[in-house]
């Protein structure tokens, strides 16, 4: 497929700006690799309005975070009418809201964890009181596990809801669901194979994500066939009710007792050394490349 020139949107402004570069520089050299006329292009350094001046004909867009992943860069694309990897306005932005999400896959039947929406004058008792401990408070609108913390006693709540909304307006607190982590992912309608994430101690934050080889990953993920083909059905389900398109990852925890929970939606997952789409795609026997240029030929506007 001819693709012509084609921009690799990396970096931007949001607090994932570094794993975005990561991605971006991983992502280019494929296409390059390809024989694509592809070009880094960093929207914290250049216009995005300059991309026709240039004579972009289309963007493969690894941007992470606000900005990039919420619906903003997607609607300046729609408006320039170039094509774009990923997912458009609404389901970008909704993704990205993890609260929003929340109320779109209850209403669709979709299972996540029970949740209460945070604010400086909510009483700790109550949200212990009806979630339990361990719970989690995070962030609506961040990613890479960026301001999410575990409370294990109730002395924990005030730090943790402070950090999170250090980062957000909208805070969440959510029940402890425990059990395996996993994660799905969509490549245009299609599921690729379960990866089990195996973090020390259970931690997959920010810093094991990315910069440790502490973590151990599973592709297959060893989860029995008939629970993986009902999680992967559910995860596509999970993925069109939020109007996803193009590719996106599903993250979600698996119970002993075989029920699961997602927990939330990337519509720009990760592509570095560390990524579970390249994972789950390699188990498919589809190399990075392959990966990358099949994200491309997905790429439309509006």
């Amino acid at each position: 497929m001819k693709f012509g020139k084609v921009a690799v949107l990396m970096g931007g402004t949001s607090a994932e700006r570094e794993i975005s570069l990561i991605s971006g520089k991983a992502v280019l050299a494929a296409l390059c690799e390809r024989g694509v006329d592809a070009h880094a292009y960093d929207i914290a350094e250049r216009a995005l309005w300059d991309l026709p001046k240039e004579g972009f004909n289309r963007v493969f867009n690894i941007l992470h975070g606000r900005t990039g992943e919420d619906g903003t860069v997607q609607g300046a694309l729609d408006l320039l009418k170039i094509p774009y990897t990923g997912s458009g306005v609404m389901a970008s932005a909704l993704a990205m809201d993890k609260w929003r999400t929340k109320l779109c896959w209850i209403a669709a039947g979709v299972p996540t964890p029970r949740f209460m929406m945070l604010t400086a004058q909510t009483d700790p008792r109550v949200v212990i009181e009806n979630l339990g401990l361990p719970l989690i408070i995070k962030p609506a609108h961040e990613g890479s596990s960026i301001g999410v913390t575990r409370v294990n006693a109730p002395s924990e709540y005030a730090a943790a809801f402070a950090l999170a909304q250090g980062l957000d307006a909208l805070v969440i607190a959510e029940e402890f669901v425990a059990g395996q982590e996993l994660t799905a992912a969509m490549l245009g309608e299609r599921t690729l194979p379960l990866v089990r994430i195996d973090a020390p101690e259970g931690k997959y934050d920010y810093e094991n994500k990315y910069f440790t080889e502490d973590v151990k990953y599973r592709c297959p993920a060893g989860v029995e066939p008939a629970t993986e083909a009902k999680i992967l059905h559910a995860a596509l389900k999970a993925f069109q009710v939020l109007g996803c398109r193009g590719w996106g990852r599903s993250d979600f925890i698996l119970r002993e007792d075989g029920s699961f929970s997602f927990l939330e939606m990337n519509t720009a997952p990760g592509m570095t050394g560390h990524s579970l789409v390249p994972m789950a795609a390699k188990a498919a026997g589809i190399n990075f490349a392959d990966l990358v240029l099949a994200i491309l030929a997905e790429a439309r506007y509006g």
